[in-house]
């Protein structure tokens, strides 16, 4: 055992609930720039996108006619084609209806391609505007995604291809918290 000095607290990775994802959608509705940014966060939690991998999207990933996008991933994830829901399809089309033709899906306001920086101070701003209890920041939505996903009771292999991660290890988190693992181990 390790002496007391050096024992470390156990971590705890804070996500968001869906709840507090919509907080944070209903919040970004608000803004000059609302729709983007409300579309910015349903994607980033609905594909569990990094800041990075969400703002260096571009129109050709997504397929509006088959309701497909073509997730590249960074840190040498594993990349895949993700279905579009519904209510994505129409984010994703009105966006393209609001703004001026271009490469990348989520652009400033002078036409650049939003950084990874900018999506987090925006959802930082967003946090308190939606008067949540703590700092929010965007890899939140991440975990949220692993999190939702494993408590409804996906595999843990599809899971890690839907995050892309390599290692299953880093996905293996998200389950070790799901009630829904345990599920069905006993039937009286």
């Amino acid at each position: 055992m390790k002496p007391a000095s050096r024992r470390r607290a156990p971590t705890t990775v804070k996500r968001l609930t869906v709840k507090e994802v919509e907080r944070l959608i209903k919040a970004a509705g608000r803004n000059r720039y609302g729709h983007r940014d409300a579309t910015m966060i349903l994607l980033a939690f609905r594909h569990g996108l990094r800041a990075s991998e969400l703002c260096s999207l571009r129109w050709e990933q997504v397929d509006l006619a088959t309701a497909r996008l073509h997730v590249w991933r960074l840190k040498g994830g594993i990349p895949s084609v993700h279905p579009l829901t519904g209510s994505e399809l129409r984010a994703l089309r009105r966006l393209q209806r609001e703004q001026d033709p271009g490469r990348y899906l989520f652009v400033s306001e002078r036409g650049a391609p939003m950084s990874a920086v900018g999506f987090r101070r925006m959802i930082t701003r967003l946090g308190q505007a939606a008067k949540m209890p703590f700092n929010v920041h965007p890899h939140m939505l991440r975990h949220a995604c692993g999190f939702k996903l494993a408590n409804d009771g996906h595999d843990t292999r599809a899971l890690q291809h839907y995050l892309g991660h390599k290692n299953i290890q880093h996905t293996v988190r998200y389950t070790e918290l799901s009630p829904a693992r345990f599920r069905d181990f006993w039937k009286d």
